[in-house]
């Protein structure tokens, strides 16, 4: 019986996961999913592709919505929410330009002293307009948006894909992976491997989700994100072999929430370990690129 076996989420983009029970889903990914990310001067995001320690730095989310961050030292930081009028700000994820807010200098300050010279001054920026990034238009309808996530709402993996990669690997001598390198948001198990790869719609619990695009993964998914250090050219020359699709080494799947009928809002409904998963709808391979 499939079954959603991990769920995370990642308040700054790039850092330390969250593994709640259970998540509220709004139309642009988890409550409190990357509404957070680390920016150059240009407003580009800085991710583990630039610094992979950022997966060593812890994050919460206070009642009041500001951001609270351990380095890797232990050292603190309280963020307030800035409000967008006060700090106006551009992101840039990939190219996918979009209006955020300014964080206030004691945070820029503390990120410059706790990370590496090279990267340059940084900026903490906050999406607290979640409607000013649309999906990529090859892959959405309408008026869908998305956080400060690579380019989707949320990522499912599942754990039989996961098997096979890791066979793959210690078939000649590497070392099986833990699902944690892939930051999954949504995490299935009793599936066959793979067959996330032709879904269309699924169901998680009392939500709905579309499938639009697997994810083409990159170095970070090299990165040990318990130590922030590059481990070496796996997953990726696995991938590269067995599961080279559209010119990407694939793992996951890319969803976009459905509303339910009758459901308005930010609050779509939620979703729990546990929950029953049901695939609705199967077609051809989706694109990886």
């Amino acid at each position: 019986m499939p079954l959603l076996t991990g769920l995370h989420r990642y308040p700054v983009k790039s850092m330390y996961r969250q593994s709640p029970a259970s998540a509220t889903v709004e139309p642009w990914g988890l409550s409190g999913d990357r509404r957070w990310m680390l920016a150059g001067q240009d407003g580009k995001a800085i991710t583990q592709r630039d610094a992979p320690a950022l997966s060593r730095f812890r994050t919460e989310l206070d009642e009041d919505g500001a951001l609270l961050v351990t380095s890797p030292e232990g050292d603190r930081l309280r963020v307030p929410a800035p409000a967008g009028s006060a700090s106006p700000a551009v992101g840039d994820i990939f190219g996918s330009r979009f209006a955020a807010a300014e964080a206030e200098e004691k945070a820029h300050l503390w990120f410059a002293e706790h990370l590496p010279q090279d990267l340059g001054p940084v900026r903490l920026l906050h999406l607290d307009d979640p409607l000013a990034r649309p999906v990529n238009e090859r892959f959405c309808t309408p008026g869908d948006t998305v956080s400060m996530a690579d380019g989707f709402p949320l990522l499912a993996t599942t754990t039989a894909s996961l098997a096979s990669l890791n066979d793959w690997m210690t078939a000649k001598g590497a070392t099986a992976l833990p699902m944690e390198r892939f930051r999954p948001n949504l995490v299935v198990d009793g599936v066959e491997a793979w067959e996330e790869d032709g879904w269309r719609r699924v169901r998680i619990g009392e939500l709905t989700f579309r499938a639009v695009k697997l994810c083409g993964r990159c170095v970070v998914t090299t990165t040990d994100q318990e130590t922030g250090e590059r481990q070496g050219p796996e997953p990726l020359t696995s991938l590269a072999a067995h599961h080279r699709l559209d010119k990407k080494a694939a793992f996951g799947v890319n969803l976009i929430p459905e509303r339910p009928a009758g459901v308005s809002g930010d609050v779509l409904g939620t979703v729990r370990l546990g929950d029953l998963v049901t695939v609705l709808e199967r077609g051809e391979r989706l694109p990886a690129a």
